[in-house]
C-alpha cells in the first residue's frame, strides 16, 4: 500500500542547505577526531563495573539491529510506502545511534581490541575491519545528509544521497557484526 509523499516533514524546507552540509560535516569531523583519539591515544579508563566488558555483544545487537531495520526500509521505499519507509530508517538511526553511545562507553573503559587469530584469517578479518573503519568514516554524513534533505522535502536530492548512504550504512552495520564476531571466535 502506497502512502503520499508529504511535502515537508520537519519544517526544515526553509533552511539553508549550505549551512546544514557546513554543520552535518563540522558534526561528523568533530566525531572522527574525537573517535580517533578515544580509541588509538587515550589510556581505559578504570571501573569495577563487569557489564563494561560485555557490551561488545550490545553494541554488534545495535548493528545487526540496523541492518534489519535498514532492510525493511529499503523494502517499504521499493512499495513507495513512504510513512512506513520513514519509521523504518527513523528506528535504525535510533539503533545506530545507541551503538554509538554503547560504543563509546566501551571503548572508553575498554581501550582498542586486539585479535588473535592468525593466518589466512587475520588477513580477511583485518580487511573487513579496515574496510569498516574506512566507510563509517564516510557513513555518519551521508546519513545526517540523507536524513536533512528528506525532511526538508527535498527528495530528489535525498534519492541521490540516499543511493550511496544505503548500502555503505549496510555494509558499515554487517561489517560491525562481523568484526564483533570475529574478535569472539578468534580473540
Amino acid at each position: 500500500m502506497a502512502s503520499e509523499l508529504p511535502k515537508s516533514i520537519s519544517g526544515l524546507e526553509n533552511f539553508d542547505t549550505k549551512k546544514a552540509i557546513y554543520l552535518i560535516s563540522g558534526v561528523s569531523i568533530a566525531a572522527l577526531i574525537f573517535l580517533v583519539w578515544l580509541i588509538y591515544f587515550k589510556d581505559p579508563a578504570t571501573t569495577s563495573i563487569p557489564w563494561v566488558k560485555n557490551l561488545n555483544a550490545l553494541n554488534a545487537t545495535f548493528n545487526g539491529l540496523s541492518t534489519i531495520l535498514l532492510l525493511l526500509g529499503f523494502s517499504q521505499i521499493k512499495k513507495k510506502n513512504y510513512i512506513q519507509h520513514m519509521r523504518f530508517m527513523l528506528a535504525a538511526f535510533v539503533s545506530s545511534s545507541l551503538f554509538l553511545v554503547s560504543y563509546i562507553v566501551y571503548h572508553h573503559f575498554v581501550g582498542d581490541t586486539k585479535f588473535g587469530g592468525e593466518g589466512i584469517i587475520r588477513g580477511i578479518y583485518f580487511f573487513i575491519l579496515v574496510s569498516h573503519i574506512i566507510l563509517s568514516v564516510f557513513v555518519v554524513p551521508l546519513v545526517l545528509s540523507s536524513f536533512y534533505f528528506a525532511f526538508s522535502g527535498k527528495y530528489s536530492t535525498h534519492r541521490k544521497v540516499s543511493k550511496w548512504t544505503f548500502p555503505i550504512w549496510l555494509y558499515v552495520s554487517v561489517t560491525g557484526v562481523l568484526v564483533f564476531a570475529f574478535l569472539k571466535l578468534f580473540g
